[in-house]
């Protein structure tokens, strides 16, 4: 039973950087509208079954209640038997169940944020991250249909590597124990408590150390993107020590804030390298959002390795897909026998 999973956050797409800068504001009705796209996409290539993170706002069972009479999906649609809590571990919770009842595949709707919450549940299920929060770097803009038709694919069992592919990760560790993960950046600041989660004052970093970053991202990881730009597939990561001293990147911190940040070192970071952080107290921000508070008397340290989750190549999906025949033939017909045309 090829079965897809849905985690859409209702609160992405909604943060203070669109007080501060000046973000998209994603709202959840249009979060509903792309998984109608979803759904239907999934159902067009054979997913006998979803599962679904349920959330405060409702944003599935809002999707299936929305489609016209003649698009009755012809699959199973399970809410997850969770507690919710409206918070990002929600987010995470969902991924463990999910990987419990071993979904073949899992669609995000969120940011690198909800990403990250998703990645600590969700084990060797790939992912199909689209963007709906703010500076996103792992979860990209996906047309819903698109995405759709990349996880039924992937959950029917027509693809494999390299459209499905693994990403990096840096471990957060206290005293030699980890702690936390990023997906895409490590931020230490100069705070002393957490206070507001989301960063957007570029004074306040210390240092950085990133996963990935290219040119056009939006967010910190724009700062290695422009000072030696490293892909999502490249084995190895960088340090970068914010402050005068070596040279300095004009940058896209936030969206719509492009600026200068003073850079007084960096360094490549190989895959299993491990960097120790400043002493504290300070905060660390997990791909945007500060999480780690670290103590005075704590030791502090940030490793790579390439044990992040597994991710869609959504074109590379699709094209072993067509080569393999899905989308032709009496069995792609078949697929589509439950559509009826509206009246």
């Amino acid at each position: 039973m090829a079965t897809v999973g849905i985690i859409a956050n209702p609160s992405s797409g909604k943060d203070i950087r669109r007080l501060v800068a000046y973000g998209i504001c994603f709202d959840n009705q249009e979060k509903i509208n792309i998984v109608k796209r979803c759904l239907l996409a999934l159902a067009a290539t054979g997913v006998d079954r979803v599962m679904y993170m349920p959330d405060y706002y409702g944003i599935v069972p809002r999707a299936v209640d929305g489609l016209f009479k003649g698009h009755k999906l012809p699959m199973e649609l399970v809410e997850l038997d969770m507690e919710m809590t409206a918070t990002q571990v929600d987010s995470a919770q969902a991924a463990v169940l999910m990987k419990q009842n071993q979904v073949d595949c899992i669609i995000t709707l969120g940011g690198d944020g909800t990403n990250r919450m998703v990645a600590k549940g969700c084990g060797d299920i790939p992912l199909v991250p689209i963007s709906t929060g703010t500076n996103n770097v792992f979860p990209q803009m996906l047309e819903g249909t698109i995405a759709g038709l990349a996880a039924g694919v992937v959950a029917c069992g027509l693809v494999d590597f390299p459209a499905v592919h693994p990403t990096k990760k840096l471990v957060i560790l206290k005293n030699g124990i980890p702690v936390d993960i990023a997906l895409i950046d490590a931020v230490v600041l100069k705070d002393i408590f957490i206070g507001s989660r989301a960063i957007w004052d570029e004074e306040r970093i210390k240092q950085v150390v990133v996963t990935r970053g290219e040119p056009d991202n939006i967010g910190i990881s724009s700062i290695a993107g422009n000072l030696q730009p490293i892909s999502i597939l490249d084995e190895k990561g960088m340090v970068i020590d914010i402050g005068p001293g070596k040279t300095s990147v004009i940058v896209p911190i936030a969206p719509g804030l492009i600026r200068p940040i003073p850079v007084s070192d960096f360094r490549i970071l190989g895959i299993n390298d491990e960097v120790k952080v400043a002493n504290g107290p300070l905060v660390i921000a997990l791909d945007g959002e500060r999480e780690v508070e670290v103590g005075e008397n704590e030791e502090v340290s940030i490793k790579l390795t390439f044990d992040g989750p597994r991710v869609v190549d959504v074109r590379q999906a699709l094209r072993q897909a067509v080569a393999s025949g899905y989308s032709q033939g009496e069995e792609a017909l078949k697929n589509l026998m439950w559509l009826k045309e509206e009246k």
